[in-house]
């Protein structure tokens, strides 16, 4: 498949696949959180990472460790996070058009945080860029393509 054969997908399609990928996320992430911080709402909201060692190491796990093992695997499995198979995208290789790989994969999770540093100018990238590519998609060599299966 040649890269000019893609019906790339656009900004807003992408914004509505991260909002349904984060509903999902936070609808299973919550209930862990009260359950471990006990209903401390207060806690469970926090921004910060706590100076206790038993409960940092839980908010390295919960905040940093599981979103990025849940999104490679789910990345792996279907090439498309939940929300970008209900909205019909898929996630491929800029080049050959197959699924992404662990590498690809990875390069693309860890790609968000520069993406999103300045005014999330790296998102933002997607709406005017020719072949919809956030920066995270350039640094890893992947597109997120209207999935025609």
């Amino acid at each position: 498949m040649q890269s000019s054969e893609f019906e790339y997908a656009g900004f807003w399609e992408r914004v509505g696949a991260s909002l349904i990928d984060m509903i999902i996320l936070l609808t299973a992430t919550y209930p862990i959180l009260w359950l471990f911080y006990r209903g401390d709402w207060e806690r469970i909201f926090a921004t910060g990472l706590s100076e206790q060692p038993q409960v940092f190491w839980f908010d390295i796990l919960a905040n940093y460790i599981l979103p990025f093992a849940y999104t490679v695997i789910v990345w792996l499995l279907w090439s498309a996070s939940p929300g970008k198979i209900l909205l019909g995208m898929k996630i491929v290789d800029a080049e050959t058009g197959q699924n992404i790989d662990l590498k690809q994969s990875i390069i693309r999770y860890i790609g968000y945080f520069p993406a999103m540093m300045v005014f999330m100018i790296g998102i933002f990238w997607v709406a005017f860029d020719k072949r919809k590519q956030g920066w995270h998609d350039k640094m890893a060599n992947t597109v997120v393509i209207r999935n025609s299966d």
